[in-house]
């Protein structure tokens, strides 16, 4: 059965208005290894509560994060700001599509105040897309930013930000409010884009991810790919050696799960040892850092691969420059 309504937010209304009319694909029937059990701990509804309170919208819900039970039941959380409705129409997501409300000037101090009471070490920040702003909301990001530093200064905050297409000076706003983690991802493959992601174009993200370690090269750049959806695996080592090329210091690899029968339908899905395989080529290949499995999503772990991050670039500092031989 497919859902066409959101009941969550009020009176029901469209989730996905320009999915309505597309025809149902066949479904998958899942393998044991993307099962997961369903929420129950008095964290999760103490951190689901927090969230509730404080009147916020989080991914992790929007999204239908299979990882929810388990990061929620931690006190994590990925914040959604600017909004729960998306100006574009991407064929794998399941976030609300349409016309966005205005934004919230009070949603920066009420992420601020979650964040505090959460007692979060790291925190991810992500939106929807807003190209019905002149700048795309990166100046709201980079409030919220500046709100969560002033209120837990010993948090690192990592942001996941649209690509701010045609917005001439978003990303450097929201650089110059120094977040520790800058992530824009991918997604798919570029052969997919069409289909998967046609408000996006694959090279202007490429883009943005390797401006952005311009503008700051002690930031961590990261992305992220969805696999299952059609791509051939040359085209994600391909993809792998653009993001190196813009320098991009943590790759992210998960298995796409359909929301719903008339989103893009799953071509495969991916055995756990051809995500070891993409992993152990990833690391090859230079990244800092990679998590491929099939439950692996953009925020999943993101405090604990922080961490990683840092460990992993001092070593290799300390290592020192590659001499030539004579």
């Amino acid at each position: 059965m497919v859902t066409v309504l959101d009941r969550t937010h009020g009176a029901p209304r469209p989730r996905h208005p320009e999915k309505a009319n597309r025809p149902e694909s066949e479904a998958l029937a899942k393998p044991d290894w993307i099962r997961v059990r369903a929420p129950s701990s008095p964290v999760y509804r103490e951190t689901q509560e927090i969230v509730r309170s404080n009147k916020l919208v989080t991914v992790c819900e929007e999204a239908g994060c299979p990882n929810i039970g388990e990061c929620w039941s931690k006190k994590h959380a990925t914040f959604m700001i600017l909004g729960d409705t998306c100006t574009r129409a991407c064929a794998f997501c399941n976030v609300r599509t349409g016309l966005p409300e205005a934004v919230d000037a009070a949603e920066p101090a009420r992420v601020a105040e979650a964040v505090a009471k959460l007692g979060l070490l790291h925190v991810v920040i992500t939106s929807v897309d807003r190209d019905d702003l002149p700048d795309g909301g990166a100046r709201h990001f980079a409030e919220v930013i500046e709100a969560t530093r002033a209120a837990s200064p010993a948090t690192t905050i990592e942001v996941l930000t649209p690509d701010f297409l045609r917005k001439d000076g978003a990303l450097e706003r929201v650089i110059e409010a120094r977040p520790d983690v800058f992530n824009h991802n991918l997604e798919c493959v570029p052969s997919l884009y069409l289909t998967v992601r046609p408000g996006a174009r694959y090279f202007h993200s490429l883009r943005l991810l390797q401006r952005a370690k311009e503008l700051d090269p002690t930031i961590f750049t990261k992305s992220g790919i969805m696999v299952g959806l059609g791509e051939e695996r040359n085209e994600v080592l391909q993809l792998m050696d653009d993001l190196r090329s813009a320098e991009v210091d943590f790759l992210t690899i998960g298995q796409y799960l359909q929301p719903t029968r008339r989103h893009h339908r799953v071509e495969r899905f991916v055995p756990p040892q051809e995500f070891a395989s993409l992993e152990t080529i990833a690391y090859a290949k230079g990244f800092l850092m990679v998590s491929a499995s099939p439950l692996t999503r953009s925020s999943h772990h993101a405090g604990e691969d922080f961490e990683k991050l840092c460990a992993a670039r001092a070593a290799k500092a300390s290592e020192g420059p590659v001499l030539a031989a004579e």
